[in-house]
């Protein structure tokens, strides 16, 4: 019971350190002065984010207990589509406690298998190598861009419903591949939906202990509930080439980037170039 009672109130001792830390560097920020130092900034340690390894076999009921915590919100919160700012918060302490403990060394290359997401600090379409591909192909100079058209498809297929949202890994490390299951209505006040899953494959390779590069190569359509489409999709290997539209357009696919700081035999924790953050467990 003791122990259950400390993991719980861990987001919010995190919490609290956070405003403390926010509070200390109010008092001591110096707006008139904005070089108050001698120094190059170009000396300062990097602050970019690294993959933490724990090897203390203790803090795997510590694991357990947030992975559970997670795991409950990501539920009730429809996979964070309708978390409340309280719950969001919630996820964001838990993810980083988690990713602290990570469990797993390299945790990018041992990754295979099948993952169905649970959770998603952002549209959760944007988890598939088709939208990644897109913010990058955009970049940081139209990332604003980029936003307001995910803003847009969003808004678009409000009125859709989302199944299973997988990515399938192979065992050499070199493809992804995204299920994205959804049913849209045709029309409102109408029993009829159209169904289908968009498959998007992409070339992968591991290029540092927690960072994958992603070329997306194509994307269709399986699973259609339109009548004689249906069967035609199914049957055929009719793919759109993402990737040499890319090529065509631009001479070159755009290179997305994943890092995974957290990963054990159930549960993986991606983050993308904007630091939106996609939880998945073993399908």
């Amino acid at each position: 019971g003791i122990e259950v009672s400390s993991f719980s109130t861990a987001p919010m001792l995190a919490t609290g350190a956070a405003a403390q830390h926010r509070q200390m560097t109010h008092i001591f920020s110096m707006p008139d002065d904005p070089y108050p130092s001698d120094y190059d900034a170009d000396d300062l340690e990097s602050t970019e984010k690294t993959v933490s390894v724990d090897m203390d076999e203790n803090d795997a009921i510590i694991r357990d207990e947030l992975k559970r915590e997670l795991i409950l919100l990501s539920s009730v919160t429809n996979r964070g589509s309708c978390a409340t700012t309280e719950e969001s918060n919630l996820v964001v302490d838990l993810v980083t406690q988690l990713e602290a403990l990570n469990p797993t060394a390299d945790p990018a290359a041992n990754c295979q298998g099948d993952w169905e997401l649970c959770y998603s600090s952002t549209q959760s379409f944007r988890s598939s190598p088709f939208f990644l591909a897109i913010r990058s192909f955009l970049g940081d100079d139209n990332k604003q861009i980029a936003e307001s058209a995910f803003d847009i498809h969003d808004a678009a297929t409000t009125a859709s419903r989302v199944g299973k949202v997988r990515q399938i890994i192979d065992k050499n490390n070199n493809e992804l591949v995204s299920e994205y299951e959804v049913s849209v209505g045709l029309l409102p006040g109408l029993p009829v939906q159209v169904k289908g899953t968009v498959i998007t494959s992409a070339e992968m390779s591991v290029i540092r202990p927690e960072s994958w590069e992603l070329e997306v190569k194509g994307t269709k359509v399986k699973g259609s509930n339109v009548p004689f489409l249906d069967a035609f999709l199914d049957d055929s290997d009719l793919e759109v080439p993402v990737g040499e539209a890319y090529k065509a357009v631009s001479g070159a696919v755009p290179v997305s980037t994943l890092k995974t700081f957290y990963v054990d035999e159930g549960l993986r924790i991606t983050r993308d170039v904007d630091e939106n953050f996609y939880v998945f467990t073993r399908a």
